[in-house]
């Protein structure tokens, strides 16, 4: 006997409330004490310094992420925003340069790129993946696209050889979005480590999280470089580094403080825990769902492992014959949290629809 849907009168088959998700252990207890009871909670100087780098935790934090993921050079920042702002202009973006980005992400993907006063062009996803489709990238190039940014929506990396063999015939810089995606792998490098910069997101929602903050990630000295500066009021600094191509060079304030480091630290040492996990329960729904009609579950893809930041699904709206905002609300009144739309499209936003911006 089939039991009546909760929406319509039956008893949710979910009757108790999930708990709050929370990775912060005692380990980071400890570790954000120990840097409050040392009384230096940031030592960074704007300004060309022994500390225009930061303090122990951070140049720690920093260390420790570089040899994590296999690169030469990791920068924190205070967020991903800042990252993703910063990234842009290392890579040597400038007014009227056209970089090239998915439509569906995160809006700080777009405006990132205009910040630098330089415009982001939308080449359409992948429906696979929902990454950026590299043929879309290719007819979306013009004798103004200066870069590509990569968004590793969801958890999966973007198809990362062909973007990089696209960027090298047209002599272009290849950025990196991963905040989503922390721990995936590409082919046997971690997601993320395969562009000119790249990097993860630290906010609280993510797989490890220190409150705020960000990772960028590269091997390109220049870039690192730049992004140092970017990150801490470049135009007090490059005098006295007396780097002449860097004259003119605007900074900001995307200094992490020490805390965060600290935390980043043990948050870091167990992300392989957290991603594995997430594979697990990603496992479970698959083996559950995979019979059901009009249902498409995540495809992941070859020589790739995706790392479930968020676990997405495609609806057969024409075959349910049900509106995707009606099965939501079924879902919830069942007691099933955590259910989303998924992105508003980046390009439908009126400040690109009236370019008001």
């Amino acid at each position: 006997m089939k039991q009546e849907l909760a929406l319509l009168g039956g008893q949710p088959i979910i009757n108790r409330k999930f708990k709050t998700y929370n990775s912060i252990g005692i380990e980071e207890v400890q570790a954000a004490k120990e840097v409050i009871e040392s009384g230096v909670l940031s030592q960074f100087i704007g300004a060309y310094h022994a500390d225009f780098l930061g303090g122990p935790k951070v140049k720690a934090f920093e260390a420790q992420c570089a040899q994590y993921f296999g690169v030469k050079h990791a920068i924190t920042v205070n967020s991903w925003t800042s990252g993703l702002i910063a990234a842009v202009g290392a890579v040597g973006i400038e007014p009227g340069d056209e970089v090239i980005v998915p439509p569906w992400t995160m809006c700080a993907s777009a405006t990132a790129i205009m910040h630098w006063n330089a415009i982001p062009v939308f080449a359409d996803i992948d429906p696979k993946t929902f990454c950026l489709d590299p043929k879309s990238v290719e007819a979306n190039i013009t004798p103004y696209t200066k870069a590509i940014m990569a968004v590793d929506i969801f958890g999966q990396s973007a198809d990362m050889n062909a973007l990089m063999a696209i960027a090298k015939k047209h002599g272009l810089k290849v950025i990196s979005d991963t905040a989503q995606a922390p721990g995936a792998m590409y082919q046997g490098q971690y997601a993320g480590t395969l562009a000119d910069v790249g990097g993860f997101s630290l906010n609280y929602h993510k797989h490890i999280h220190t409150g705020e903050g960000g990772i960028l990630v590269t091997n390109d000295d220049k870039i690192a470089q730049r992004l140092q500066l970017i990150r801490n009021h470049a135009e007090a600094v490059v005098e006295g580094m007396g780097v002449s191509d860097l004259n003119n060079m605007v900074g900001y304030n995307f200094r992490l403080g020490e805390i965060e480091c600290a935390m980043g630290m043990t948050q870091l040492n167990k992300l392989e825990y957290f991603v594995k996990r997430r594979q697990q329960v990603a496992d479970k729904l698959n083996q559950s769902l995979f019979k059901l009609d009009g249902l498409s579950l995540p495809y992941v893809m070859l020589q790739a492992t995706h790392a479930y930041y968020m676990y997405p699904m495609l609806l057969d709206i024409e075959s349910l014959q049900v509106p995707r905002a009606r099965i939501i609300q079924a879902l919830q009144a069942e007691g099933i949290t955590g259910l989303t739309n998924g992105y508003q499209n980046v390009h439908l936003l009126p400040m690109f629809q009236k370019k008001i911006a």
